[in-house]
């Protein structure tokens, strides 16, 4: 019983997480009038779907991400409503939504939180400032070297620690962590992370032209590869502190 409890904590936190975080990228898309193919929650087979006229709309297996799919967005088109026809400002906007999404519901979240415990909901709005500053010290030692990828926690690490939440204030909390973390790190200037997506966008505007279609692509592709070394990485590190 103790384990079908964790995995659904881990389920719940995880998936509403990326729903909140796709929802962003989708209804700013759909804002700024780019086609949407396809609204996905989870990864792998397809276990529920629903197509109209617009979007296919699907749930798949594995609750461990999510994607929304857009017309122009991995191959430029030229079609109405493609995602590589919009402005920059336009893209940037798409592009940053799931994570400035995440970072908005974090804050609201522990906000709430806070005024549950403390009664005030102004030491509330005081704890939610310390509580982003303590997130970009974070961010801030990443850079600065204080924080290494062995200090890193990846999916394992995260449903260890959130198998150990005991209380309904504990739970919430760790997903208001979890989601400031999830939009941070989505929006870092590293390809294929949303910021790096922004970073190229940003280059584009500055050089009044894109970057080549193939270069684009390869760009992505190592930071792809970069991303799954280091989550493997992590996720060693995730199991030898948890068997330690």
């Amino acid at each position: 019983m103790g384990i079908i409890i964790t995995v659904l904590k881990i389920v719940i936190i995880l998936g509403f997480l990326v729903l909140i975080h796709e929802t962003g990228h989708f209804i700013v898309a759909r804002l700024c009038k780019v086609k949407v193919n396809e609204f996905a929650i989870g990864f792998g087979p397809v276990i529920w779907q629903k197509e109209t006229t617009r979007t296919k709309y699907a749930l798949r297996l594995i609750p461990l991400g999510g994607f929304v799919s857009m017309l122009g967005e991995e191959e430029r088109s030229d079609e109405e409503g493609s995602f590589s026809k919009a402005s920059i400002p336009k893209r940037i906007a798409i592009v940053a939504a799931g994570g400035v999404v995440n970072i908005i519901f974090a804050i609201i979240l522990y906000i709430i939180l806070a005024t549950i415990i403390t009664g005030n909901f102004g030491i509330a709005i005081s704890g939610a400032g310390n509580f982003i500053m303590a997130m970009v010290e974070s961010i801030k030692m990443i850079f600065t070297g204080g924080v290494t990828v062995n200090d890193l926690m990846g999916p394992i690490g995260i449903s260890e620690v959130v198998a150990q939440t005991s209380t309904t204030i504990d739970f919430f909390y760790i997903m208001a962590l979890i989601s400031m973390s999830l939009g941070v790190t989505n929006l870092l200037p590293f390809p294929p992370l949303d910021g790096g997506k922004i970073l190229i966008y940003i280059i584009e505007a500055i050089r009044r032209k894109p970057l080549k279609e193939d270069f684009e692509l390869k760009l992505q592709m190592a930071g792809f590869l970069l991303l799954i070394m280091l989550s493997v990485f992590v996720a060693f590190n995730d199991v030898g502190r948890i068997m330690n």
